[in-house]
């Protein structure tokens, strides 16, 4: 299956327009984890405030299968 990784906020949306081939839903939330990983890894990543942002998988129809916080989502 194909999913998308959009970062959301209330009134901000930063699209992925590429997205991945995943096996499965677990598959594609052990992505979603190692994204955020990611995110937090990069440069002043620390001083970003993520309080009421989260990562969002959709599927190809644009369904949300996972919606993750951030402020609280580890690995």
């Amino acid at each position: 299956m194909h999913c998308y990784f959009h970062l959301v906020h209330t009134h901000e949306r930063i699209v992925d327009e590429a997205g991945i081939e995943v096996s499965d839903l677990e598959a594609a939330h052990y992505q979603a984890l190692k994204a955020i990983q990611e995110l937090r890894q990069e440069g002043e990543a620390d001083e970003v405030d993520w309080r009421g942002w989260h990562l969002e998988v959709v599927d190809e129809a644009g369904n949300v299968l996972l919606s993750i916080p951030l402020n609280v989502a580890q690995h």
